[in-house]
């Protein structure tokens, strides 16, 4: 009678990686039906550069909210990274525009169950704040924000900035990345909002 080799098993998938496959999983499921219908585009309601005392200041407002996808993944422990970009550039007519200045600020925001507080963090700055319209508001306002000296422009020439906030979806978890390609609840992202500025 022909011996019959032995079946061989995978080993078990590491448990913490179990769990994050299915809660990726299951927030993609989830994102499929939203609970509440949000837009993924951030609307930007204002922005504005300004010089005070020898900086380049920016002013910016953002209609910024969390979709039900993006809410219940921080509540379950996923960070998320929203990053504010600015370009300032000197158009030419001849040529592509000269790019002058660009800058980027990254939040970091998360949630703690035992304290059932949220965390917002960028560099040294960090607050806690007891909901998520209160993250939102924080986010989605940038009050003179240092973005250059004006010295780095020549005075009287006419600039272009554009100024836009974004979801990190490169700083998510991996599992979370490929989900953000699937799906548009993880594209949430305002369009670049472009205005005049002269030093």
């Amino acid at each position: 009678m022909p011996r019959i080799p032995p079946t061989r098993t995978a080993p078990p998938a590491a448990p913490a990686r179990r769990r994050a496959l299915a809660l990726a999983a299951g927030l993609l499921s989830s994102s499929r039906c939203p609970r509440r219908a949000r837009a993924d585009v951030i609307p930007v309601k204002s922005a504005e550069l300004r010089v005070e005392e020898g900086e380049v200041l920016l002013n910016a407002e953002f209609e910024f909210a969390l979709n039900p996808t993006l809410e219940e993944a921080l509540q379950k422990g996923v960070p998320l990274y929203f990053v504010l970009e600015v370009e300032i550039a000197r158009p030419r007519w001849y040529w592509l525009d000269e790019k002058v200045q660009s800058s980027s600020t990254t939040w970091r925001v998360s949630y703690a169950p035992l304290s059932q507080q949220y965390r917002v963090a960028s560099g040294l700055y960090s607050q806690n704040l007891g909901s998520i319209a209160e993250v939102e508001r924080l986010v989605g306002r940038v009050t003179s924000r240092p973005i250059a000296r004006v010295s780095d422009f020549a005075r009287g020439a006419r600039y272009e900035a554009a100024v836009r906030l974004r979801l990190d979806v490169n700083q998510l978890p991996k599992p979370f990345q490929v989900n953000a390609l699937a799906s548009r609840e993880w594209q949430l992202a305002s369009d670049w909002k472009r205005f005049p500025f002269t030093p």
